[in-house]
């Protein structure tokens, strides 16, 4: 199974892009975040033309999670982050496909800290944990794949020095990524790629793409079940540089049906 997690940066807008990179890529599951979409003009048609079914949870002009399947049903089994039942954010998503539990997630950006913006992301980020630990704890193959707003390394961005006051790079949201993997799950793309410079993200402006002037911010988390099979992951860069394209890069993986011995964290 090929699995990817794509921040559209609006679904409508970006159409043409991401038909295109689905065509090319060929994904089998994948994770949409930044749908910028209320849940009536989400372009199910135009997904299932292209061979996919569709899940989506959508908030007019911000936010919103989809999931899209070609290779079985998406079976819903959740929308929207537990914990907090005075939340109307649209940044998560759970599905049950083809044996495995999807978690799609966007996780708040943060910005400006200090403050309010800051606050909520850290809530959002304790109740992820909470969550996240309770599906370990049921023992089941699960992938948290999204649009996680956290570099978790100096190696993720390109010039550590200028985000140190960042809410993306803030020591409280990197701790709570490194309190995710103590849990058991695995960075996949990191996993693999140690010691690489791997970026997700290229801000629009001062020609960030072309000097590569990246972060990686784009992740997929695996549970121990899962990271036995991790065999590929890496970044389609390619469609960040189309015309009329998202400032993300798509991220994905791939799994194998069957465990590798040696792997398992």
């Amino acid at each position: 199974m090929k699995l990817a997690t794509y921040n559209v940066n609006g679904i409508n807008g970006h159409l043409s892009v991401l038909l295109r990179w689905l065509g090319e890529s060929a994904p089998d599951v994948v994770c949409l975040q930044e749908l910028k979409s209320s849940d009536d003009r989400f372009p199910e048609s135009a997904l299932r033309d292209a061979g996919y079914i569709a899940a989506w949870h959508g908030q007019q002009r911000w936010n919103g999670v989809a999931i899209l399947s070609r290779v079985g049903d998406i079976h819903v089994t959740r929308r929207g982050l537990p914990g907090d039942p005075d939340d109307t954010h649209s940044r998560y998503l759970e599905a049950a496909i083809n044996g495995i539990i999807v978690g799609c997630l966007y996780l708040p950006n943060g910005n400006p800290r200090p403050g309010p913006k800051f606050d909520y992301k850290l809530k959002w980020f304790a109740r992820l944990l909470d969550h996240a630990q309770g599906l370990l704890d049921h023992r089941l193959p699960v992938a948290l794949v999204g649009d996680f707003n956290v570099m978790p390394t100096d190696l993720d961005v390109y010039a550590p020095e200028r985000w140190r006051d960042d809410a993306l790079f803030a020591p409280e949201v990197r701790e709570a990524y490194a309190a995710l993997l103590a849990q058991g799950w695995t960075d996949a793309v990191r996993a693999l790629h140690p010691d690489e410079r791997i970026y997700t993200f290229w801000k629009y402006w001062r020609n960030a793409f072309a000097r590569d002037s990246g972060l990686r911010i784009d992740h997929l988390l695996l549970s121990p079940d899962l990271a036995a099979q991790l065999t590929k992951a890496g970044i389609d860069r390619s469609p960040r540089g189309w015309e009329n394209t998202s400032d993300h890069a798509p991220a994905w993986i791939e799994l194998n049906d069957k465990p590798k011995p040696g792997r398992r964290r």
